[in-house]
């Protein structure tokens, strides 16, 4: 048996983003040889990415796909994405698995499709839960993490990080294999 904290935030979002980051380091001691993170333009995968380039563990920054917000374009700059890769992190960038063309189906006729019935019930823990589980799979599907191992993911809500979790890894093929191990911080709320 393992003794853990898990901490609950009475604020969600970006104001959590440093105590995830301790929350991480604390956890890397139990030997996780991936970090798995969220970013939108770029500022939480850079701070992820600067605090721990020396670390064991390999950093994963996954972010939106092109197009996601404007046509054509990328959330993450060419810049910050350069600053990220040379302190040794991967960038992953590409379609949020929930949000893909179902999302377009859904609005176009007004319906209720798999994956979000999937991401609305990761949500009754917290939109982080959901954003890991889906980068982690993301990871997976892109050759960047292993399937069946335990990985530790960050996440939130809106901006910044809110949520850590350990995740047994898995493609988006396997989703039902995926396993969320342990919830080590999230939102109350």
């Amino acid at each position: 048996m393992q003794e853990k904290k898990i901490f609950l935030f009475d604020k969600a979002g970006k104001i959590n983003t440093e105590k995830c980051i301790d929350i991480v380091k604390d956890n890397l001691k139990y030997g996780y040889n991936h970090i798995v993170t969220a970013t939108t333009e770029g500022s939480t995968g850079l701070k992820f990415a600067k605090e721990f380039k020396n670390s064991p563990a390999q950093v994963i920054v996954v972010t939106h796909s092109t197009g996601f917000k404007e046509p054509s374009q990328q959330q993450v700059s060419p810049e910050i994405r350069k600053e990220i890769e040379n302190l040794g992190a991967k960038i992953f960038i590409g379609t949020i698995l929930t949000h893909s063309l179902e999302t377009s189906l859904a609005k176009k006729y007004n319906g209720l499709y798999p994956t979000q019935i999937i991401a609305s019930a990761y949500r009754t823990i917290c939109q982080g839960i959901k954003v890991c589980a889906e980068i982690v799979m993301e990871a997976c599907d892109a050759g960047l993490i292993p399937e069946g191992e335990e990985v530790i993911a960050a996440a939130g809500t809106g901006w910044g990080a809110d949520t850590v979790c350990v995740i047994k890894s898995q493609a988006s093929k396997r989703f039902l294999d995926l396993r969320i191990l342990e919830i080590l911080a999230k939102p109350r709320i």
